[in-house]
């Protein structure tokens, strides 16, 4: 286990997994939104972010966090493991509802100088609200990530499907202790 795609839902806590996987293996943590993100909201042109993908994944050892389909097949490809966050929707719920209202309310700087809108909490369009994209998309997520667990072109790949924190932080410690001296 040394090149880890960390996947789930927005909420799910896959940035903080897998900055805690990254340093219990002592490998780079590659977060995708901070690559695709750039100033202004805007987003990198596809073949840019296919590029930086391609050349963040040459290392050794590394734990990408993200979910864009854009680049999967690049990071799969790559990857020997697959860490599903599948936490039920009311805990995604919580965490995104109240992250969002942090980030906001203290202005934080997410990538690029990007922050978080307080307003987007209040649209209709799952596209521009963060909090209702994970309500709608969490059945789907489940539905893509067990179809791709059994995809035979996915057979090189170890998945691993986390569905409460304890596994989480059982994981982390799995990993820390296999970690060569």
């Amino acid at each position: 286990m040394r090149r880890l795609s960390v996947v789930g839902i927005s909420g799910s806590g896959k940035t903080s997994l897998s900055l805690r996987l990254a340093v219990a293996l002592g490998v780079q943590h590659i977060e995708l939104d901070a690559m695709f993100h750039q100033p202004g909201w805007a987003e990198l042109p596809p073949a840019e972010f296919r590029r930086r993908v391609e050349v963040a994944i040459q290392a050794d050892g590394w734990v990408v966090d993200g979910n864009y389909s854009a680049v999967r097949d690049l990071v799969w490809a790559a990857a020997d493991t697959v860490v599903w966050l599948d936490l039920p929707r009311s805990l995604v719920m919580r965490r995104v509802l109240g992250r969002t209202v942090a980030r906001a309310v203290t202005r934080r700087e997410l990538w690029n100088g990007n922050r978080e809108p307080l307003t987007g909490m209040f649209r209709r369009d799952p596209q521009e609200n963060i909090v209702l994209w994970s309500w709608t998309n969490h059945g789907e997520f489940t539905r893509r990530y067990e179809n791709a667990a059994s995809d035979p072109a996915n057979a090189h790949l170890t998945f691993i499907r986390l569905r409460s924190r304890d596994e989480a932080d059982r994981l982390v410690a799995n990993a820390a202790a296999s970690r060569p001296t």
